[in-house]
């Protein structure tokens, strides 16, 4: 009945899961997803070596964990991919749960690596960072809660989701870890818009978080600290910012050559942090236009297919997902060019770690999951019927 009334997409019931799951996949954004994965590579290729020989390990150490982990990426994207969006919320709240333990046991078995921060777990073997696998979750429980109240009868989920996003905000600010509390309000932020809320609010919520910013600025040595490398003048030639922006300069166009660029051998964050500095030393303006690109494709395709949603929750999840995923790239290039101050942040699918690389595989596949096409007509068709 649902067909014959609002038509439908090429979906057969009773197909094989895969071919059902290739027709249906935006394979545009897959496309580029493996494109940015294949960067990473390469530019793993040129930026870990010189870290792994500082640290006497073997030369393509670090390449070889970063295949490693963007495989078991890649396939968690793709077997998340194949989810309903009910799964996907069920993923994404389960999730959320183990990341929320993983993040409240900081405190007391967590570790700085001695960056000023406790934000990892550490098992010898490997590292875990919490608060990346708590994003994805974070967006698809906030999802369901603003989903739910405009059910009839439903529970106050936006007030429910307010509550739930200052908690996340407040522990991961208390880490400290600013940038990821930041992506986090934006993320809820841009979910609460999607499902009705007057602008006043967001903007009274904005001024709180901007209040928030001024008292951390006093009150945390480590916040005022980059806040005041990104408002000097003057760049210190000698700090990570200055070696980003010198490699982003002598690069230009083209880029000096592949393996021929200087920044590797002085930034300790080029493999992760600022490695499209490196990108733009060896390769130039071409690569970074290029990984700009694949970003905004992904983005753009995701949130132009779930205009046809009509499906509350998997709107608002996928418009949160695609959001976060973007911004976050935007936040670490915008760093490296010192358009914002440093945040410690990835550049998913193309920085190295192993936390980032397979929870920006969760958080892409349960985005390729929502943005699948289903047997639905469009909102302005559905809308143009009951006039």
């Amino acid at each position: 009945m649902t067909e014959m009334v609002f038509g439908a997409t090429p979906v057969r019931v009773g197909d094989p899961i895969l071919p059902r799951w290739w027709r249906t996949v935006d394979r545009w954004a897959l496309a580029c997803v493996l494109g940015l994965f294949g960067m990473g590579l390469l530019l793993a290729l040129a930026a870990s070596v010189p870290l792994a020989e500082r640290h006497n390990l073997p030369q393509f150490y670090y390449v070889s964990r970063q295949l490693f982990f963007g495989g078991v990426a890649l396939a968690v994207m793709l077997v998340i991919s194949t989810f309903s969006p009910r799964n996907v919320r069920r993923l994404g709240v389960l999730g959320f749960a183990a990341a929320m333990l993983a993040l409240l046991a900081l405190p007391f078995i967590g570790t700085d690596f001695g960056k000023g921060a406790v934000r990892w777990l550490s098992f010898g073997f490997a590292s875990v960072q919490p608060s990346e696998f708590l994003k994805p979750g974070f967006v698809a429980i906030c999802a369901w809660f603003l989903a739910s109240a405009d059910e009839i009868g439903g529970p106050p989920g936006r007030f429910y989701s307010f509550v739930l996003a200052v908690f996340v905000v407040v522990l991961l600010a208390l880490q400290p870890d600013f940038g990821q509390a930041a992506l986090v309000l934006f993320s809820w932020c841009v979910m609460y818009f999607i499902a009705g809320a007057p602008m006043t609010l967001l903007l009274t919520v904005l001024g709180i978080a901007a209040m928030g910013g001024i008292f951390a600025y006093g009150a945390s040595e480590h916040f005022a600290r980059r806040i005041d490398g990104f408002l000097t003048a003057e760049v210190d030639p000698r700090t990570q910012l200055g070696y980003a922006a010198n490699a982003i300069q002598e690069g230009g166009f083209f880029g000096v050559g592949v393996g021929e660029g200087t920044v590797k051998w002085s930034l300790p964050d080029a493999h992760t942090d600022f490695i499209i500095a490196v990108a733009a030393e060896e390769y130039g303006l071409i690569m970074v236009l290029v990984i700009i690109a694949l970003y905004c494709t992904i983005v753009f395709r995701s949130l132009t297919r779930l205009l046809r949603e009509r499906d509350p929750f998997t709107r608002i999840a996928g418009t949160g997902l695609a959001c976060a995923f973007g911004v976050q790239a935007l936040i670490n290039m915008g760093v490296a060019v010192r358009l914002l101050p440093a945040k410690g942040m990835t550049l998913p699918f193309v920085s190295y770690g192993g936390s980032s690389v397979i929870a920006s595989g969760i958080a892409v596949g349960m985005l390729l999951a929502l943005t699948r096409s289903r047997p639905q007509g469009d909102i302005g068709d559905i809308l143009g019927r009951g006039r």
